[in-house]
């Protein structure tokens, strides 16, 4: 978990600017947490944390900058849905940032709701069937 963090606090408090009480929360003991290596260097991560009957929240999505556009979050993201589904989860929810908003689609989560703030950042909840 603290390679996952390292890359958490790069690109949530120092890229983004999140207030890091906010970032690093409780839900970190319990989730279930997903780390992508390149080469033996830690370059993205995710979590899941179950979220009432059957349902999972996705988040801490992360990678790093330089490893963007490269497919890395597309697998973190991949691999967390697929083990939510071995692990008997039929739906999985998130806070996408407006700006990953497409990226979610793709992976073929659905907005549910308007735009809200969270962490001073514009999201919207999404949801994927599983």
């Amino acid at each position: 978990m603290k390679r996952a963090h390292a890359i958490r606090r790069r690109v949530f408090i120092e890229e983004q600017q999140v207030p890091e009480e906010i970032e690093m929360d409780a839900d970190d003991a319990h989730a279930f947490h997903a780390l992508a290596i390149l080469d033996g260097v830690a370059v993205g991560c995710g979590r899941m944390v179950e979220h009432g009957a059957g349902e999972v929240k996705i988040g801490r999505m992360a990678v790093l900058l330089d490893k963007r556009k490269a497919g890395v979050g597309a697998q973190i993201l991949r691999f967390l849905i697929d083990r939510a589904r071995t692990r008997g989860f039929r739906k999985a929810i998130l806070h996408a940032q407006l700006t990953a908003e497409g990226f979610y689609l793709k992976e073929g989560f659905t907005p549910v709701g308007g735009v809200f703030d969270e962490a001073g950042i514009a999201h919207r909840a999404m949801e994927r069937q599983l």
